[in-house]
Order: C-alpha cells, then structure tokens, then sequence
C-alpha cells in the first residue's frame, strides 16, 4: 500500500474512530515508528492505539464529575468500540500487500470507511447526549469550543 493510501485510511480512521486529540501527534507517533523500523518495512495504522489517552484527555477537559461518570463511561465504551471497528476494517482492508489496489477496491474501502464514521457518529451522538445535558454551563461551554473546531486542524474529539 502507498503512503498515501495509508494516509488516506489513516484520516479515514480517524474521523471515524469515536474521536481524535489531535492529528499531529498520531502523525508524529507514525513517523517515529516509521523510522524505528527496519528499511521496507511500514508501520501499520492502528486508531485504536491512543485511546485511552483520548479518553483520559477528554475527561480531563470537560472536568467530569463523579456524578457524570455512569454518562462518561458510556462515551468512552462506545470511543473504544469505535475505534476496535475502525482497527479492525483497516487491518483487513490491508488484505496481501502483495495484490495491487484497484479503484474499485480503492472505493470499496472508502465506501466501508464512510459507513463506520456514519455508525460510529450516530453512536456517539446517542451516547453523548445524555452526558451533555447532565453537565453544567462550563462543561459545555467546553464541549462546544471543541466541537466549533472541527475542519480546523485544532484537534477533533468525537470523529
């Protein structure tokens, strides 16, 4: 697979990997390991592989109560089922690097990555609504802020 495949299923990943810190770090991650490994060898994307630090950051920044913690835990299962699914059509749509990728089969991985983000997003939609309104003003005023920043590159929580 090119670079650039992986690139675009990397961002695929996570958009619809049940949320995302930032982009920079994950591609700082890559890189590092890219350059760890041995020459001709490619490190393989994994969106699952920060999650908990995801979640422990968000928790962090939306200052999560103890009495929101049964409405947190919610959202932060469904960000880690998010992103198994996502690992999981990653590490198959990357089937024999020795067969040569098609466009049909190039939109084919599209087509499953944008049907994961559009399940993945109606989950934590479900999930985070009852989170939301259990937080007081500051909370989501928080939440919020780091909604407004998507398309940004300041960093994508919930995709």
């Amino acid at each position: 697979m090119t670079r650039r495949t992986l690139s675009a299923l990397a961002l695929a990943a996570l958009l619809a990997g049940g949320t995302a810190v930032a982009l920079g770090p994950m591609v700082a991650d890559a890189q590092s390991q890219q350059q760890q490994q041995q020459p001709g060898q490619k490190a393989a994307f994994d969106p699952g592989r920060h999650i908990e630090g995801r979640i422990a950051y968000l928790k962090t920044e939306l200052k999560i109560t103890d009495a929101q913690a049964p409405q947190f835990d919610a959202v932060a299962n469904v960000m880690r089922d998010n992103a198994k699914a996502m690992g999981d059509a990653a590490r198959s749509l990357r089937g024999d690097p020795n067969q040569p990728r098609t466009a049909l089969t190039r939109l084919e991985a599209r087509a499953k990555f944008a049907q994961l983000h559009a399940d993945g997003e109606a989950k934590m939609l479900a999930a985070f609504r009852p989170l939301y309104q259990a937080m007081g003003p500051d909370q989501q005023k928080s939440a919020d802020e780091m909604f407004g920043h998507h398309g940004h590159g300041h960093g994508h929580f919930w995709r």
